[in-house]
């Protein structure tokens, strides 16, 4: 399983710990990744998802999944998110769920 956001495509990063003497070591930063359910209205189902509690934050911000996909990009997404987004457009509900 990767660890990345399925949602954003946010993955790891890599930085220094620097200790107070400035002694620099390598190390790795995390997404905060989580594994959520979250509800498709236009579809009637719902859909899991390993994502970042950023963009869950987001889906919540935007008034759910639908909304969330309708307005997210492509490239960004992986490719169950990308088939999700595919069906939803295909159901016809896309005008509901623009508006």
């Amino acid at each position: 399983m990767s660890r990345r956001c399925e949602l954003t495509g946010k993955g790891p990063m890599t930085g220094n710990n620097v200790s107070h003497a400035n002694n620099r070591t390598r190390r790795r930063f995390l997404p905060n990744l989580n594994d959520v359910t979250l509800q498709s209205e236009a579809l009637g189902r719902s859909f899991k998802f390993r994502i970042s509690a950023s963009a869950l934050r987001s889906v919540d911000h935007r008034g759910g999944l639908d909304k969330y996909l309708a307005k997210a990009k492509d490239a960004d997404l992986s490719a169950n998110a990308l088939k999700v987004k595919k069906a939803i457009e295909k159901s016809g509900s896309e005008a509901e769920v623009l508006s």
